[in-house]
């Protein structure tokens, strides 16, 4: 099967032949394979299918959220056999390394968030449906019964639902800290302390209901605000799964297959064509092409021959190769990589939401508040029973369910008007950085342009050129030549009759054609000159060579993007690894004054760095392994769906359709949110400058309070809305 041609290269070239099934257990084998072109449940049924059918495949099953399907089959099954299943059936698909992944592929944290949401949810309703009666005026014994019974339900209600909250509150005190969940959890305590103490003495009065209440509301905001995010996986964990899992080592008795964990400086290591390299070293056999994309975003495959260095991730494209080891192991350029990612990801994380800004002006004066008015209600009136009430009134009334709901509210709104127009959101702190966005970075290949030659000149050639054309073509696996095959075919043109066809690798494909030899390949091969674009040289016997030429399409939307952000008074730079001339071009094509050819992904991630250090807020959009790093230390980022998965998990948002027009509204987007989180603020200060005198006072029994308190979390979410 010939590689597909896509927006990413590595995806296409990967490893129909070189891939090898991972680690097998005796019993069967459990094979990952990357599906990076699949967006919905037409696209994991047909790839479902087809593998099912297979030969020798147990069971088959797509996650469309992690772009992957996990395989189980009888031992002697292969991920080299089972790419090509995915690729005949129109997906690109090349191997992981399942043994390099985090074994906590699921949602847990979500599923056991809705799960206590769900039960909190169900308790409250019980509660309420109790706290009627006692509403209407039930007294005496009937009352003490209800409450007794509220209390049945919420306590081991509470114990189960808050534990997010306890758990975070405890985190923070043992090392000295306030956040968010201390007051929460101390609201919902006293709550509880305060009714158990009113039904043991017959009180009128219990609070279960508004300690059932808040805990839904609180956990309703926690779920809205992990929504807004996707399966946390480290980038750097996803590099290291894209390296080949076995290598075959050449020895003294022949070729054997070994763990890449084996390898050592020096080994030689056959590298088949369409196989990825395992190590970094030099060639010392064979010729070949080299796709370079994944690692430097070259356009072009390089010509490979003894001598020449390669780098662990570039594609062998057309010959076998022996290779001699230099760097294994951590000591690779896609280790060291990886090491980069993970440099980048920890000075992210150092980012603090809006939300968290608030917590830590919000919280110490929540509980100064609480005590002030428990220790001036006690002195006053003597009574431990009414300030404790009053108390657990002022520390329910402040919670911040308002502010829990504030950022959560807003970004679910905003991710939801996004996702429409084909943006989705990962990261929980995502908008609110991407407002601040001054500065906007473009990778060329497969980003700013399709990543895929397209021929230019099909019309300069007369039918029986291009019949000799599309049969040397179609023989063989370089990109240039699916391009003219794809061409060719789209025009109605059939392959001509030529026997005794075979591809030279390094140099092209050559066969005989009623009696004449007909080459097709680089221009030195062919005895072609020289041409100023991307070329293909095609000779018919003793004739002159003619040149088929090629370029980089842009990608939809490129030209509106760029000309939005420019007119908005965005800075936009091009950053690629591709030749200079090439890049060169399309900056003059777009109008971008600033540009950087045959940049390395060290490269990348320093220019990032430097532009933060200058103040700048950099949003960073790549689709290659030579992106992540760069994605990873920008200040916001976006990739492609058919960015490799190391870019996608990078970013904080990947783009789902084919177009960047959406790019320039998806910060417009974001602006809008942080100015709606930061009304939401403002609405949750005033509710409490109005709310608080009133319970300091005694005016507010908890009942009341958490009915206020109820009240501004609808009104927050309401503002939310609006941005739908």
């Amino acid at each position: 099967m010939r590689p597909q041609a896509s927006a990413c290269p590595a995806c296409s070239a990967a490893p129909a032949a070189e891939a090898l099934a991972e680690y097998q257990a005796p019993s069967e084998a459990h094979i990952t394979l990357s599906v990076p072109t699949i967006h919905c449940a037409a696209c994991m049924s047909t790839v479902e299918n087809a593998l099912n059918q297979h030969s020798g495949v147990r069971s088959a099953r797509v996650n469309l959220t992690l772009k992957r399907v996990s395989i189980e089959a009888d031992p002697d099954v292969t991920a080299q056999e089972l790419v090509p299943v995915v690729e005949g059936v129109g997906y690109e698909a090349h191997e992981l390394d399942s043994t390099a992944l985090s074994a906590t592929q699921t949602d847990r944290a979500g599923r056991d968030l809705l799960m206590r949401l769900a039960v909190a949810g169900f308790a409250a309703m019980n509660v309420m449906l109790l706290s009627i009666a006692v509403w209407a005026g039930a007294e005496g014994p009937t009352r003490d019964m209800f409450h007794w019974v509220s209390a049945f339900i919420v306590l081991p209600a509470v114990a189960f639902s808050g534990q997010p909250f306890y758990r975070n509150a405890w985190n923070a005190l043992k090392v000295g800290q306030l956040n968010m969940d201390v007051p929460i959890t101390l609201a919902i305590g006293l709550a509880i302390i305060t009714s158990l103490w009113e039904t043991t003495l017959s009180g009128e009065h219990a609070y279960f209901d508004a300690a059932i209440a808040l805990t839904f509301f609180l956990l309703t905001g926690r779920y809205l605000d992990h929504r807004t995010r996707s399966v946390a996986r480290s980038a750097a964990e996803e590099l290291a799964a894209l390296e080949v899992p076995r290598a075959y080592r050449l020895t003294e008795t022949g070729e054997e297959q070994v763990s890449v964990t084996e390898l050592a400086v020096r080994d030689l290591i056959r590298v088949r064509p369409g196989g990825r390299m395992p190590v970094d070293g030099e060639i010392t056999d064979g010729t070949s092409e080299l796709d370079r994309s994944l690692l430097t975003g070259e356009t072009l495959p390089v010509y490979a021959a003894p001598g020449v260095t390669v780098s662990a991730g570039e594609v062998n494209l057309t010959g076998p190769l022996t290779i001699r080891a230099s760097a294994v192991g951590r000591d690779t350029s896609l280790h060291r990589m990886a090491d980069l990612v993970a440099v980048a990801e920890s000075g992210r994380s150092r980012y603090t939401s809006l939300a968290d800004r608030a917590a830590k002006l919000y919280a110490p004066g929540v509980h100064i508040l609480s005590a002030l008015a428990f220790v001036g209600w006690y002195i006053y009136s003597g009574d431990l029973r009414v300030a404790l009430n009053i108390a657990a009134a002022v520390l329910i009334i402040t919670c911040p369910c308002a502010l829990g709901l504030a950022v959560p509210a807003v970004t679910t709104a905003a991710s939801g008007r996004l996702f429409k127009r084909g943006l989705l959101i990962k990261d929980s702190t995502a908008l609110e950085r991407l407002a601040q966005v001054d500065t906007v970075v473009f990778d060329k290949t497969g980003t700013l342009t399709a990543g895929a030659p397209e021929l230019t000149n099909l019309g300069d050639f007369t039918r029986c050129d291009l019949e000799i054309a599309l049969a040397l073509a179609e023989a063989s696996a370089h990109p240039l030549s699916h391009s003219l095959t794809l061409a060719a075919r789209d025009a109605g043109i059939h392959p001509a009759k030529v026997s005794d066809i075979q591809e030279i690798p390094g140099h092209g494909t050559q066969g005989v054609w009623k009696g004449h030899e007909v080459r097709l390949g680089r221009a030195t091969w062919v005895g072609g000159g020289q041409s100023q674009t991307t070329a293909a040289w095609l000779r018919v016997g003793e004739g002159a060579p003619q040149a088929f030429t090629f370029t980089d399409r842009l990608r939809d939307g490129a030209e509106e993007a760029v000309a939005a952000l420019l007119d908005s008074g965005v800075r936009v730079i091009l950053m690629s690894g591709d030749t200079t001339p090439a890049v060169e071009a399309l900056a003059k094509r777009l109008n971008i004054a600033q540009w950087m050819a045959e940049a390395l992904p060290q490269d990348k991630a320093n220019r990032i760095t430097a532009l933060t250090d200058e103040g700048c807020h950099v949003l960073m959009v790549g689709d290659g392994l030579n992106d992540t790093a760069a994605l990873t230390a920008a200040h916001a980022s976006i990739s492609p769906a058919s960015a490799l998965d190391a870019a996608r998990v990078a970013s904080d948002i990947v783009l789902l359709g084919s177009t960047l027009a959406p790019i320039p509204d998806a910060i417009t987007t974001a602006q809008k949110a942080t100015r709606r989180i930061r009304e939401n603020f403002t609405i949750a200060t005033w509710y409490n400058i109005i709310a608080v005198p009133l319970a300091i006072a005694g005016l507010c029994s908890p009942l009341i309070a958490a009915l206020a308190m109820s009240s501004s979390s609808i009104t927050v979410s309401l503002n939310a809305l609006r941005l739908r």
